[in-house]
C-alpha cells in the first residue's frame, strides 16, 4: 500500500502494528500531538484517546487484526491541548510492501461538529416537545412542517391534520388581508413579526394568541421557513371581556336613576288622571281603554321600579344569611304558581354552610327571579315542542376553596347560543313580547355584585339552562 497518497488527506490517517504503536501518519493526524513533540513513531495510538474510548479501540483493533477484516466504528479522541473530537474510525489490514508484515491502516472521520449540531437539535426538540406554547414551524410557501403537542391541545386539530396545510385552516377570518399581507413582507425580508391574532379551534371555539413569526436563516442568510411561537391570550381576552360587561353595567347603573327620576314623576300624574276620568266616566267604551292604558302604566312602573333597585345604592344592613333557608323559602314562592305543578323540584343543600353576611331578601329577590326564569322556559319548552320528559329545576349548594357555590339548574327551553353573553344587559329578554321586562336578571346581576359575588350562565338550546352563583367566604362576620 502507498501511504504517500494519504499525506495530503484531510482526514487524519494512520499506520499501525500489531501491538497499536504508530508506524506512520499524515499532516492531517498532527493535530492531536504537541508541535513540539520531535518523536511520534512508536507511540501508543491509545494514547490520543479519550479513556472511555480505550478499551472499545482495542477490542475492535484485536478483532480486525484476529479475523482479517476490515471494521467501522466510532470512538472518541483527545488531542494534547484536551480538545475532544468524535471521530468515526475505519480499520482495514494489510499487508506491508518492505517486510512483509501485518500492519493497520486506520482512517479517522471527524464529525464532531455534526454531532454537536444533532446534540442541540435533540435539546431543541426536546424544549419544543415540551413547552406550554404552542409552537409551529412553516415552510417559505406557508405549509406547515412541523407543529408541537401544546399546538395541538391548543388548536384541537391533530398533527396528521396539520402537516402540509397552511396555517388558514384555523383562519377566523377576524383579520384583514393587509394584516396579513403586511406580516409576510416582514418575515419576508428577514424580520421578526410580533401581533396579537385569533384563530379558530377545530371545535369552532375562538383560540386567541399573541403570535411571534421568526424567520429561518441558513448560513448563506438565506431565508430557508419560518418559526411561530404563540402565546395564549384566551384568558386574558375573557377577563377583558368582563372587565368592559362590569364597567357598562356601572355606566347604566349611574343613568338608571335619572332615567327613572324623569319618566316616574310624569308617569304618576298620568296615572292619576287616568283613575279620575274612569270614576267621572260612564261610557263603557272610554273606561275599556283607560283601563288598557291603567295597564300598561302599571308595567312602565314595574320597570321604574327595578331601574330604581338596580342603580340605588343599598341602604340595608347586613345580616348574617342561612343561604340554605333563604332557598327554601324561594322555592316556596315560586311553586304556589300555576306552572310549576308538572314541575320537580330537586334540593341538595349542603348542610355545613355557614352564616354569610348578605342582605338577605335582595338575594332571594335573585333567587326567586332564577327560578321563575326556569318555570317559564320549562313552560316554554312544552309549548312549543309538546315536550313530554320530566320537567326539573335542581337547586344544589356546595362550599369550595372559600366559596359557597350555588347552582340553579333546569330542563327548559335554554338560551341560544349568541344571546348568552346578552342575558345580564338591560331590556333584554328571551322572552315574547309582553311577558317579561328584560331587567330580571340585570338587577340580579347588580345584587350579586354588590354583594361581592359572581354570577354565570351556562346553556344549551333545547336542553337547559344552569345558572351558578359564587359568594365569597373572607366575608363572614
Amino acid at each position: 500500500m502507498n501511504f504517500e497518497a494519504l499525506k495530503g488527506f484531510h482526514d487524519p490517517c494512520f499506520v499501525l502494528a500489531e501491538n497499536g504503536t504508530i508506524l506512520k501518519l499524515n499532516e492531517a493526524a498532527l493535530q492531536f500531538f504537541p508541535p513540539t513533540k520531535s518523536k511520534i513513531i512508536g507511540e501508543k495510538f491509545s494514547k490520543i484517546l479519550a479513556p472511555a474510548s480505550i478499551l472499545k479501540f482495542e477490542d475492535e483493533f484485536s478483532s480486525s487484526f484476529k479475523n482479517n477484516t476490515s471494521t467501522e466504528f466510532e470512538i472518541t479522541m483527545q488531542s494534547f491541548d484536551a480538545n475532544i473530537y468524535d471521530v468515526n474510525i475505519f480499520i482495514s489490514p494489510f499487508i506491508s510492501e518492505k517486510n512483509g508484515k501485518r500492519n493497520i491502516l486506520l482512517v479517522g472521520k471527524d464529525f464532531t461538529s455534526e454531532k454537536k449540531k444533532e446534540s442541540e437539535f435533540l435539546r431543541f426538540y426536546t424544549v419544543a416537545q415540551n413547552t406550554v406554547n404552542p409552537l409551529q414551524i412553516t415552510d417559505l410557501n406557508g405549509k406547515m412542517i412541523y407543529i408541537n403537542p401544546a399546538f395541538e391541545r391548543s388548536s384541537g386539530y391533530k398533527k396528521d391534520e396539520l402537516i402540509g396545510q397552511n396555517p388558514n385552516i384555523f383562519g377566523s377570518k377576524k383579520h384583514s388581508s393587509e394584516y396579513w399581507e403586511s406580516m409576510w413582507q416582514t418575515i419576508s425580508s428577514g424580520k421578526v413579526w410580533l401581533g396579537e391574532v385569533e384563530n379558530k379551534k377545530k371545535s369552532g371555539e375562538p383560540f386567541h394568541t399573541r403570535l411571534l413569526v421568526s424567520p429561518i436563516i441558513d448560513e448563506t442568510k438565506k431565508v430557508i421557513g419560518y418559526f411561530g411561537i404563540h402565546h395564549d391570550l384566551t384568558d386574558k381576552k375573557i377577563l377583558e371581556k368582563q372587565l368592559i360587561h362590569t364597567q357598562k353595567m356601572e355606566s347604566i347603573g349611574t343613568l338608571a336613576a335619572g332615567v327613572a327620576h324623569e319618566v316616574g314623576n310624569p308617569l304618576a300624574s298620568i296615572s292619576a288622571l287616568v283613575q279620575i276620568v274612569q270614576r267621572e266616566t260612564e261610557d263603557s267604551f272610554i273606561k275599556e281603554k283607560l283601563e288598557l292604558v291603567k295597564k300598561q302604566i302599571t308595567r312602565i312602573s314595574k320597570i321604574i321600579r327595578d331601574l330604581v333597585d338596580f342603580s340605588r345604592p343599598s341602604d340595608y344592613e347586613l345580616k348574617s344569611t342561612d343561604i340554605n333557608d333563604n332557598l327554601k323559602e324561594a322555592i316556596e314562592i315560586v311553586k304556589v304558581g300555576k306552572k310549576t305543578k308538572d314541575i320537580n323540584f330537586i334540593s341538595h343543600l349542603d348542610e355545613s354552610l355557614p352564616l354569610v353576611p348578605l342582605i338577605a331578601d335582595q338575594v332571594q329577590q335573585v333567587f326567586v327571579n332564577i327560578l321563575i326564569n326556569a318555570v317559564d322556559a320549562i313552560a316554554e319548552k312544552k309549548e312549543k315542542f309538546r315536550n313530554e320528559e320530566e320537567s326539573f329545576i335542581k337547586v344544589t349548594t356546595s362550599i369550595k376553596d372559600a366559596t359557597i357555590k350555588v347552582v340553579f339548574d333546569d330542563n327548559g327551553i335554554g338560551i341560544p347560543e349568541e344571546s348568552l353573553t346578552k342575558v345580564f344587559e338591560p331590556f333584554f329578554t328571551t322572552k315574547k313580547e309582553g311577558k317579561g321586562t328584560g331587567l330580571g336578571l340585570w338587577v340580579s346581576y347588580g345584587i350579586i355584585k354588590s354583594s361581592h359575588g359572581d354570577i354565570k350562565v351556562e346553556s344549551v338550546y333545547k336542553k337547559g339552562t344552569k345558572f351558578i352563583i359564587n359568594f365569597p367566604l373572607n366575608l363572614i362576620l
